[in-house]
């Protein structure tokens, strides 16, 4: 069970650094572009999290 939640914080992480990656390099985004893209990291830091305390318990 440890080896599927290392794999998916893993997946997870690498998913966040995309869309902050997307964000940081474009200078010209829309209003709507920066709520989507915030509103997908925000579930991404709740998965990660979750995740986390899993793997503490």
């Amino acid at each position: 069970m440890i080896h599927k939640i290392n794999e998916a914080l893993k997946y997870y992480s690498y998913k966040r650094q995309g869309i902050m990656n997307y964000i940081n390099s474009k200078d010209d985004l829309t209003v709507e572009e920066i709520i989507e893209n915030a509103e997908e990291l925000s579930i991404l830091e709740y998965k990660i999290t979750a995740l986390q305390v899993a793997l503490e318990n």
